[in-house]
């Protein structure tokens, strides 16, 4: 199955709950979402409710993966961050929109799946690193946009000093069960800081946000 027309029933979803750009619209329905989430998932793969991944980790619900996107306002020249590659699916959705996207995952075994899967349904302009994602990537910044897939107490120092100049980092940040969307925007010296809605995610875990002793992977 291809799914097509659930795809196009979630994207007519996503345009009711108030998605408005049509670049993150056009890349909604051309990422098979159902490709990124465990077979026995599939029926489910564009209702929008995030599903288990495994690792403890979800694939999150495609309102919220084009309401972040849409928050970056990114442009086609851009190049993008993801902390928290998970499935690959938010990755694959930015790719469609932008120039570049690099991926931290820390998890290893969701991060080679992710590679195999974006490789194999061709998407060249992602790259999968496996690591600490809270230390950013010092290597390939500064990034025109930064996406956190998964909540943080605070917004790691590391993503803060990577963003470059005029450049959006959104992220979840709050306690272990609740949290607020925010927007950062580099404006000189300074970060604006935008409150966008209340979110669920899980924990991002790493160096700068909640350790394993703190924050028990499950």
């Amino acid at each position: 199955m291809d799914f097509a027309n659930e795809r196009r029933a979630m994207v007519d979803l996503l345009v009711q709950r108030g998605i408005r750009d049509q670049r993150v619209l056009d890349a909604m329905a051309q990422v098979p979402r159902h490709a990124f989430v465990p077979e026995n998932e599939r029926s489910l793969a564009y209702s929008d409710q995030a599903l288990p991944i495994g690792e403890g980790q979800t694939i999150s619900q495609p309102y919220m993966v084009a309401l972040m996107v849409e928050a970056l306002q990114l442009a086609p020249t851009d190049r993008v961050l993801e902390v928290g590659a998970g499935s690959g699916y938010a990755a694959a959705v930015l790719s469609r929109i932008v120039t570049k996207v690099h991926t931290v995952e820390c998890r290893e075994v969701l991060a080679k799946r992710a590679v195999a899967l974006l490789q194999a349904l061709g998407y060249a302009n992602v790259t999968v690193h496996i690591g600490d994602g809270t230390q950013g990537l010092p290597d390939y910044a500064p990034f025109d946009a930064i996406l956190v897939s998964a909540a943080s107490p605070w917004v790691p120092a590391p993503l803060r000093e990577q963003l470059a100049s005029s450049g959006r980092l959104v992220i979840p940040v709050g306690g272990r069960q609740a949290q607020i969307l925010l927007r950062l925007r580099r404006e000189g010296d300074t970060l604006r800081t935008e409150r966008l809605c209340d979110v669920r995610f899980v924990p991002l875990i790493g160096g700068h946000a909640w350790t394993t002793e703190r924050y028990p992977e499950r």
